[in-house]
């Protein structure tokens, strides 16, 4: 599943001449909001309800440079969750050309902002993760997720 298009701009780049470190995650980091906001757990929940994730960890692999002007696709290719956490890895394609670029994996904690405390998930979202797990499991790649161990299932 697509989340975001991305179109390289100069701010963006460094004098290696190709997308620099930091936008990368930047990236990611907006395409993971699209994602959560359908979870009902990002921008949106976290005014509303007061409730949204934090990131605990994150893992970055770099595979092939994206230079200015170019564009990508940032894609859902892993999501997993239990009672607090949400476990999910972005891939990140050349538009044109198809190569993956980069993957960005994450573990995510489920906050109350009016207790600054982790908190399990409310039914709603679990139902939401659910359904989109059951609907793309077939399209997910597990391979070398560094981050499986963390989630405690019951």
């Amino acid at each position: 599943m697509i989340l975001k298009t991305e179109k390289v701009i100069k701010e963006w780049t460094d004098y290696n001449g190709h997308l620099n470190v930091a936008f990368y995650v930047h990236i990611f980091d907006i395409a993971a909001d699209v994602m959560l906001d359908n979870f009902n757990m990002g921008g949106i929940s976290a005014k509303k309800n007061k409730k949204t994730t934090f990131v605990a960890e994150m893992h970055t692999i770099y595979k092939q440079e994206v230079q200015l002007g170019e564009e990508v696709e940032t894609q859902v290719t892993f999501v997993d969750h239990d009672k607090k956490r949400i476990h999910y890895r972005l891939s990140m394609f050349h538009k044109e050309e198809k190569y993956l670029a980069a993957t960005n994996e994450v573990l995510s904690l489920y906050v109350d902002l009016n207790l600054r405390k982790v908190t399990e998930f409310d039914k709603d979202r679990i139902v939401l993760m659910d359904d989109f797990i059951k609907k793309n499991v077939s399209k997910f790649n597990d391979e070398k997720l560094i981050f499986s161990n963390k989630l405690k299932k019951t």
